[in-house]
């Protein structure tokens, strides 16, 4: 256990960021398996909102440092292009 008053407050710190990252991480998470969810049962209409949404949420958790930009950017690339190709097949 933390003996100094510095170290006591960043226990605390440590704690409320961990909670704030986890509810961020999860809505993240959430959100792409909606997505993936949606891909899957060709649902054409709510395809656009759910990647935008997704998109969102992803951009939003590497602002605040919860994933890398890299690991974001290629996650939102590969399911934008599964969209996509699931929107041209259809026409």
């Amino acid at each position: 256990m933390a003996t100094h008053k510095s170290a006591e407050k960043r226990a605390r710190q440590t704690v409320k960021k961990n909670a704030v990252n986890s509810a961020r991480r999860s809505k993240v998470r959430t959100a792409e398996k909606k997505l993936l969810k949606a891909i899957s049962a060709l649902d054409l209409k709510a395809l656009p909102e759910l990647l935008k949404a997704y998109t969102s949420e992803a951009t939003r958790a590497v602002s605040k440092g919860v994933f890398k930009k890299q690991t974001v950017s290629r996650k939102v690339g590969r399911l934008a292009s599964k969209a996509h190709k699931l929107a041209t097949a259809s026409k």
